[in-house]
């Protein structure tokens, strides 16, 4: 039987999942992400990287009982706009520049007037305005900031690009992450030239993309004493996290959308032929002509976890939602507005009474949220012809707002055996293009 290892290069945990061919999880390894913020910068030392990996594809593997030279493949469910800068040795100039770091705030001309292209939406399948969250603005902040850095930049790599090319040698990366750089033009799968000259950028600079699933290369002696692994392991390019958890949901192989519900609140879906339009982001999907869609908000758990910190303390989340099992929908009057945590105190909340207690602020948060996905979903599915949605994220764990969600969506809720989708389609990747195996 094959074992395959799928890697989630979160934002906050590294998690490395280990499945057999049926998709049952055998072993997972979880890690911290050690990043340095201080409230404007998010970064992520290289060797902290590897450090954090390398733990979790350990405990991965301990779990799993196997040594690591019994993997078949490994591919990976990759964050967007994280990156690092390397020179011409490939060597890295930068830490890991996470895709929260703020220095580019306040905008970036450049994006700005790309973004304003009448084609660029046609050429990126980016229906949003993209903002200083994404790679190019920060990039452009290197450029202006530190030029004594861009000068000797060699190479832009995705931070899964980076995994590729630290395991293997080879410069590639998946054609979903690609697509969130604003710089691939998505029908015909390479970089958009325009968009590379508007920031000085020429495409031997970045990895070459290609679809998820195809095999990069194989472990190298250096990559298996960076990562834990075995030379000679196949590794495959794998995808967007988003896109990861909705192979991992099955939404390739039917009519379904996934969503998650975690520091942000996404949904993806799937289709043939190239639609791009406002408000959702388009990626080639992992067959030829099919695309992934993707629509997401801020109006994620995070408010949960806030509400019970500062609020109720002397609970845990798991009795507030008991508690708000038997606050009525409508929570007696009180309404949470999106991303109530955002706002001083508890001024996020509306029609706020003496008798509202802990559990119907929590019961507001999740009408909240689930409000937010109905126009979500509505987005990706303004027919209602799918009827199945999947979850995951940690509000995947939580019955109670997976009721809301279904009663407000009038959808059918299939929650999956596993939470841990991202790392179960990661490893779902390595046999997409390669079934035989």
């Amino acid at each position: 039987m094959s074992r395959f290892l799928g890697i989630d290069l979160g934002t906050s945990y590294f998690k490395a999942g280990i499945y057999d061919d049926a998709g049952s999880l055998r072993g997972l390894g979880r890690e911290a992400v050690p990043k340095v913020s201080d409230g404007e910068r998010c970064e992520l030392h290289a060797d902290d990287f590897w450090r954090a990996l390398r733990a979790a594809v350990t405990a991965a593997l301990a779990e799993a009982g196997i040594p690591a030279s019994a993997l078949d493949g490994i591919s990976y469910s990759s964050q967007a706009n994280s990156f690092i800068l390397l020179d011409d040795s490939g060597n890295p100039l930068t830490p890991l520049v996470l895709w929260p770091d703020g220095r580019a705030a306040r905008g970036c001309a450049p994006l700005a007037q790309l973004a304003s292209k009448s084609d660029f939406m046609e050429k990126t399948g980016i229906g949003i305005v993209p903002n200083g969250e994404f790679m190019l603005a920060k990039l452009d902040w290197f450029r202006v900031n530190r030029p004594e850095i861009w000068s000797r930049t060699a190479s832009v790599m995705t931070i899964s690009d980076y995994l590729v090319f630290a395991l293997t040698g080879r410069k590639a990366g998946d054609l979903s992450t690609a697509s969130m750089t604003a710089l691939l033009d998505v029908r015909q799968d390479h970089w958009w030239p325009e968009a590379l000259e508007s920031f000085g950028l020429k495409a031997n600079m970045l990895s070459e993309p290609i679809p998820i699933g195809t095999l990069a290369g194989h472990v190298t002696a250096d990559g298996a004493a960076l990562a834990g692994l075995s030379k000679g392991t196949p590794v495959y390019v794998g995808a967007l996290d988003h896109y990861a958890v909705a192979i991992g949901a099955g939404v390739t192989a039917g009519h379904r959308i996934s969503e998650s519900t975690g520091t942000v609140l996404a949904c993806v879906g799937y289709r043939e032929g190239y639609a791009p339009r406002e408000g959702v982001i388009t990626a080639a999907g992992p067959y030829a002509g099919h695309f992934f869609q993707l629509a997401f908000d801020g109006n994620g758990a995070t408010a949960v976890e806030w509400y019970q910190k500062h609020y109720a303390p002397e609970q845990t989340i798991a009795q507030l939602e008991e508690a708000a099992r038997k606050v009525t929908a409508g929570c007696d009057g009180l309404t949470a507005l999106p991303q109530s945590d955002s706002y001083p105190g508890l001024s996020g909340f509306r029609n706020i009474r003496p008798e509202h207690t802990p559990a119907h602020f929590l019961r507001a948060i999740f009408e909240s949220t689930a409000r937010t996905l109905v126009q979500l979903v509505d987005r990706l599915d303004p027919e209602k012809q799918v009827g199945e949605m999947i979850p995951s994220g940690g509000g995947a764990r939580n019955p109670l707002w997976l009721q809301i969600k279904a009663d407000m969506l009038q959808r059918t809720y299939i929650p999956q055996p596993t939470g841990e989708l991202a790392t179960k389609g990661a490893a779902m990747i390595c046999k997409i293009q390669n079934p035989q195996i």
